[in-house]
């Protein structure tokens, strides 16, 4: 059975979920306050599963090596730059930068909706970040217990997006990439 990229599947719940909202009667208090609700909900929800991650990662402490040469700001003309860190401070870099993203979602969705009194998107972002959160990386490591192989390796591969090929690439780990930014000396340090 082929299985379907994660964008496809937002758009067809998205798509979905534009017809659904229409036939929703939002104009009657109650059904508005429980869709209200279904987000609070679902951002909690989030929330909870990136706390719990975090806590994983702190409990594990994977105090493994981690190299891997970061890829140059975007139109920039330099080379990437050596990242040296540890499993554990790489894992919590990245749900952090989760959180703060769900964060960002949370902000944008208040203004829309409190100040621009929209409500359809309300029923479309109970789901779609939740989905993506039950589909990031290290969700899949550390609640799933899925092995940090293939897609799973750090560093995780960006995922393709609409404006991936304006950007200059993903993180490369492979041995010759790592050892040509060690003799170039691009970066290098190790975060502590």
């Amino acid at each position: 059975m082929a299985v379907l990229s994660p964008q496809v599947t937002n758009l067809i719940i998205i798509l979905g979920m534009m017809q659904v909202s229409k036939k929703v009667p939002f104009d009657d208090p109650m059904v508005l306050n429980g869709v209200r609700a279904l987000y609070v909900g679902s951002n909690i929800l989030i929330a909870a599963i990136y706390g719990y991650v975090l806590l994983q990662i702190s409990k594990k402490n994977d105090l493994t090596t981690l190299k891997y040469v970061e890829p140059a700001p975007m139109g920039s003309s330099e080379e990437g730059k050596l990242v040296t860190t540890t499993i554990k401070d790489y894992d919590s870099q990245q749900i952090k930068a989760a959180f703060r993203s769900q964060l960002m979602g949370l902000a944008m969705m208040g203004f829309m909706h409190l100040y621009m009194k929209y409500t359809n998107p309300l029923l479309i972002q109970s789901i779609i970040p939740f989905k993506s959160a039950l589909e990031a990386n290290l969700v899949k490591i550390h609640l799933f217990g899925q092995p940090a192989s293939g897609d799973l390796k750090r560093p995780f591969k960006q995922p393709a997006g609409f404006m991936s090929g304006l950007q200059n690439g993903t993180a490369q780990s492979d041995k010759k990439a790592v050892e040509a930014a060690e003799r170039s000396g691009r970066g290098g340090a190790k975060d502590e």
